[in-house]
């Protein structure tokens, strides 16, 4: 039996099992190699690694962990869990096919988000080149030139004023909310747009994009195009252990204390999917702190798990 299962080898996952590692427990790293950056060429305002391809850092990262004689590596997806003998047993399918079990002590679920992104025309095949989800971590690359947020959801009106900062800003609303007499002054002054027609399809040459088609025919030129897509678990291990997850702006999250444990005993979260806030370095952290109380939870015994019920 491992000590600790840490279940998605990204950021989050990785720095969990390094503090496990470096403390001389067993430990398995389940990974299925489809981490939500893998479609962003390079990763910015990471500190140490800014402008490197994100598969890259998480390479470099995995080679260091498995440095370590006491860390084993498994590919394949975890699709199953259940709580047997004061632990976890995870099923694990492999690339090729083929499925086996491993047990293990405390299981620490880095299994981050999947992006369910709005049906438009041209959107999907530019998905993180000039379709974009985080200004801090994109929108100095896009040089200053004109850039437009894809409205609807919570915030839009705020993300509009912050926006200019990286370069002139359309909003499109796409059925949202109107600006109230205070936000609709603050626009103004920092030279927002704001576009009622729907976005109807985006233009030029993927990855490229010289622009978007509205509803109404009329064409409005912008560099990059930020979204808030929803996000959804990218697994479903949570849900089968009976995890409670909260509501973020963007979707569900699942529940952690301090110790980054989730409300089930003995199964802690980091990363993208127990945080309402997605970023590189946030994962990081987080999945140093994961690995941190999954230690002292071997040899101080569980903390008390935060309510199910309770946010």
């Amino acid at each position: 039996m491992f000590d600790a299962i840490v279940v998605g080898g990204s950021f989050a996952g990785i720095s969990a099992a390094m503090q496990l590692a470096r403390a001389r427990r067993q430990v398995l790293v389940i990974d299925a190699g489809r981490p939500r950056n893998r479609f962003a060429a390079a990763a910015h305002g990471f500190y140490g690694h800014d402008g490197r391809p994100p598969l890259a850092i998480r390479d470099a990262a995995r080679q260091q962990l498995l440095a370590y004689p006491n860390v084993t590596f498994a590919a394949g997806e975890a699709t199953a869990v259940l709580r047997a003998d004061g632990g976890f047993v995870v099923a694990i399918t492999a690339e090729g096919g083929g499925t086996r079990q491993e047990r293990g002590r405390r299981l620490v679920l880095a299994t981050g988000v999947r992006d369910e992104l709005p049906p438009i025309a041209g959107l999907a095949e530019r998905w993180g080149s000039t379709v974009l989800h985080c200004p801090y971590c994109h929108g100095y690359e896009i040089g200053g030139g004109p850039i437009g947020i894809l409205g609807g959801h919570a915030h839009t009106l705020q993300k509009g004023a912050m926006f200019a900062d990286w370069g002139p800003t359309t909003i499109f609303l796409e059925g949202g909310d109107e600006p109230d007499a205070a936000q609709a002054a603050l626009l103004a002054a920092r030279g927002v747009t704001i576009e009622r027609s729907r976005v109807a399809a985006l233009l030029g040459t993927a990855p490229a994009l010289d622009g978007v088609c509205l509803a109404d025919g009329r064409i409005v030129r912008i560099d990059a195009l930020f979204v808030a897509p929803r996000t959804l678990p990218a697994s479903g291990l949570a849900a089968q252990l009976g995890c409670a997850f909260d509501d973020g702006p963007q979707g569900p999250y699942l529940r952690v204390d301090e110790a980054r444990q989730t409300t089930v005993p003995g199964v802690f979260a980091a990363g993208d999917a127990a945080s309402p806030m997605h970023n590189g370095t946030l994962a990081a952290a987080a999945g140093v702190l994961a690995g941190f109380h999954a230690h002292q939870s071997l040899v101080f015994g569980l903390p008390p798990a935060p309510s199910a019920t309770t946010g």
